[in-house]
């Protein structure tokens, strides 16, 4: 059964009012999720409910991409970007301060039943036990070693755990493992040094960061596989997964899986994804001209699939096939996709091929 799309919400919303800061009037929750950026100077916590003395369940780092479906009155928070009692509610449930959070979005006040904060719960937790020969352990604010230290533990110290994800693999002194366990406040240490009992799995675990020169080697195997699948050059699936994803952090990557920007068209989203996912995005006309316009955007399972789905995507609409008499011509590839309207942005073909050049990614473009 195909997946719908979901429904834009509209009527009163939150606003910034210029040197008053915001201001709420009812509304819907914002189903798809608005987007926004985390300016915090190192992580910021997320809660249960809209309070400082709420349970922390999570943490966010600085510049993160999040997706807020509506915000709320709670503790007033003197924070980076402006002092105020108004609290976002992320898509995942959890909160976060919107003194820390900068969006142009209008944000609609969450329902009332979500706006009379809870009683904190106190989360159940497992006791661990840290076991190290090495020296003290490391703990970090995500569940990889890309992620910057909170700290450390010494051998012996007895930890309270609230759940598992998987990261980066580590070998330590109990076993190999890719397991982190997430402490009662939110940091993150690796299982390789950890004795408890089990753990059940972080619902919102943080994706991995990865540097340039990590991101071009996990995107390559695909990229060029979707050449030997399709005929689209790797060089070019590479440079618009970056420039798309912006190196894999935007919402649309993280969350969904989505690379490219590879809308849903009128709710189908073909063989390879998952579904359709709605979000307020920025186009631009040839011209110049820029406007703000929600789409349903798909989602995918795994970074391959959504790599797959590229060159499918180009093969199988019509309008592509000029390009494909340049498939082993990067430059007039990527140009003939653009005069196709793949993208709007007039800059596209420069900013893809300066990203080309630029991490010489025309290496992968071995042909074979």
């Amino acid at each position: 059964m195909r997946h719908t799309t979901r429904r834009l919400l509209t009527g009163a919303a939150l606003v910034l009012a210029a040197g008053t800061g915001l201001g709420m009037a009812p509304g819907a929750a914002y189903a798809g999720g608005l987007p926004a950026t985390v300016d915090v100077s190192s992580t910021l916590k997320t809660r249960s409910a809209p309070s400082t003395a709420a349970t922390i369940v999570g943490t966010v780092k600085d510049g993160a991409k999040i997706s807020v479906a509506c915000a709320v009155n709670g503790t007033t928070v003197r924070g980076k970007v402006r002092t105020t009692k108004v609290w976002d509610r992320l898509t995942s449930g959890a909160y976060i301060s919107h003194s820390y959070v900068r969006t142009s979005a209008k944000i609609p006040a969450c329902p009332p039943s979500a706006q009379k904060p809870k009683t904190p719960k106190t989360p159940k937790t497992v006791t661990g036990t840290v076991r190290t020969t090495d020296g003290p352990v490391n703990t970090r604010s995500g569940p990889f070693t890309s992620y910057a230290t909170a700290g450390m533990l010494a051998n012996n110290t007895v930890v309270q755990l609230v759940c598992s994800a998987q990261g980066t693999q580590v070998t330590g002194t109990v076993r190999t493992t890719a397991q982190w366990d997430r402490l009662s406040d939110g940091r993150y240490i690796s299982h390789a040094y950890m004795l408890s009992g089990t753990l059940t799995a972080c619902p919102d675990a943080p994706a991995p960061i990865l540097t340039p020169a990590e991101f071009i080697a996990a995107a390559a195997p695909g990229a060029q596989q979707g050449w030997r699948d399709y005929g689209v050059p790797p060089s070019v699936t590479i440079a618009q997964s970056i420039l798309e994803s912006g190196w894999g952090r935007s919402g649309l990557s993280s969350a969904d899986k989505n690379f490219f920007g590879i809308k849903c068209q009128n709710g189908a989203y073909g063989p390879h994804a998952t579904g359709c996912h709605v979000y307020t995005t920025t186009e631009c006309t040839k011209a110049g001209k820029c406007f703000q316009t929600a789409d349903a955007f798909r989602t995918y399972s795994t970074m391959a699939r959504s790599f797959r789905d590229h060159g499918h995507f180009l093969k199988v609409n019509k309008r592509y096939t000029p390009a494909f008499a340049h498939t082993r011509n990067a430059d007039k590839f990527i140009e003939q996709i653009w005069k196709a309207g793949y993208a709007t942005d007039p800059k596209y073909v420069a900013k893809v091929t300066g990203i080309m050049k630029t991490y010489d990614l025309y290496r992968y473009d071995t042909w074979k």
